[in-house]
């Protein structure tokens, strides 16, 4: 009876083990997404966390004007007014409800695209800044190649669909990168609402965001919406917290609210802060042409990174450092760095800097070393020489 019961104990015990590895793998398996194409990157390192169909070229709708803002943005005399070109606000779809005659300035414009999404708002920036739309498409596809999105090629600034209008999601999160690291970028795209001034003359009213997540999901700062029947719902979003910001992009994605929280449920769930070591803390390097013919470099306390429990052991740490250092060496001054990575992306790094000063010795004049050179072949003094030449 006892056997019995003790193997019935052993059962269940088995049977709640084998429950629990199955609850934790399903914990650390990605999400199912509804989305054709998806992406989950980490903002500052750009490591991908999540991908789906990733570098599928595709369209992209209204995330377009993520670039047509940003390139806005950039623009010296953000906040001048000028009125818009009555040609270009006329065209189909989302508006920011500009009229022939308003009078606007860049900052209203990119608001307007990143809340309203209007088209009249990207096409207006479009020749201002471009002069004319042509023009400004080829600036696009200009920073485009700039900021290493191979697979993204722009025809309009306001996304609206074209037979060369395509991105992927992995393309997108690059440009959101970059994006939300324009203060004034990220300051409009996080806004829920703004109040806005222009009009003929200019006059306050107020524009709602069409990111609905950032009303549903804690920490959410960006980015943008879009929709078309050819490209369907589109979505590029970034989110924050305790420190880490990701960035999520789906394209064609019927549940695009659910997939983005979905993905960083997944993603905040898997990252740790870790505690980062280097191989050693000081190192002693040559000086060339100083008082002292050596100087001591260390690096700081407390490197921390954002990590998945996997790249604990892939990590490599990588020491940069120059063979020696010439005079003067300033106590502080960065002399290398201590690089961390994973799988070749780089996670974290820490400069290594002096830990002392190092002044220049004193080098003698050529005066001073025609003298010395003539002194050893005549054998006589230098000093004596030198009070010689100076008599005269």
């Amino acid at each position: 009876m006892k056997k019995g019961r003790r193997l019935l104990a052993g059962l269940l015990l088995a049977a709640v083990a084998a429950a629990l590895c199955r609850a934790s793998a399903g914990a650390a398996d990605p999400p199912v997404l509804s989305a054709e194409s998806a992406i989950l990157v980490e903002a500052e390192t750009g490591r991908v966390l999540v991908a789906q169909n990733a570098r599928e070229e595709r369209a992209m709708a209204s995330t377009t004007k993520i670039m047509t803002a940003l390139i806005a943005l950039e623009q010296p005399e953000l906040d001048s007014y000028f009125t818009v070109d009555a040609e270009a606000i006329r065209v189909e779809g989302s508006s920011m409800g500009l009229r022939e005659g308003d009078r606007v300035t860049l900052r209203t414009l990119a608001a307007g695209m990143l809340l309203a999404s209007g088209n009249d708002a990207a096409n207006a920036a479009a020749v201002r800044i471009g002069r004319m739309i042509p023009w400004f498409v080829e600036m696009m596809n200009a920073r485009a190649a700039e900021l290493g999105m191979t697979q993204t090629h722009f025809e309009t600034p306001s996304g609206l669909d074209g037979e060369e209008h395509y991105s992927t999601a992995y393309d997108l999160a690059l440009l959101a990168r970059a994006a939300i690291a324009n203060d004034d970028f990220l300051a409009l795209c996080s806004a829920e609402r703004l109040q806005l001034r222009y009009g003929n003359p200019p006059y306050d009213r107020w524009l709602s965001n069409h990111n609905k997540l950032l009303a549903r999901y804690e920490g959410t700062i960006g980015v943008k919406t879009g929709y078309t029947k050819k490209a369907g719902r589109c979505l590029v979003s970034a989110c924050e917290r305790e420190g880490v910001t990701l960035i999520a992009v789906t394209l064609d994605a019927p549940d695009d609210w659910n997939d983005h929280m979905a993905l960083y449920d997944y993603g905040f769930s898997q990252l740790t802060r870790t505690s980062l070591a280097p191989p050693q803390r000081s190192w002693e390097l040559p000086v060339a042409g100083g008082c002292s013919d050596r100087v001591t470099v260390a690096v700081g306390e407390g490197m921390e990174a954002w990590l998945l429990p996997s790249d604990l052991t892939r990590i490599e740490t990588v020491v940069e450092l120059p063979r020696f250092l010439y005079a003067p060496v300033a106590s502080r001054q960065t002399v290398g760095r201590v690089r961390y990575l994973v799988e070749g992306v780089l996670v974290a790094e820490q400069p290594i800097r002096a830990a002392e000063e190092v002044a220049a010795a004193h080098r003698p004049s050529l005066w001073e070393r025609l003298c010395g050179w003539f002194g050893r072949m005549v054998g006589g003094d230098e000093d004596e020489l030198r009070r010689g030449a100076g008599d005269g």
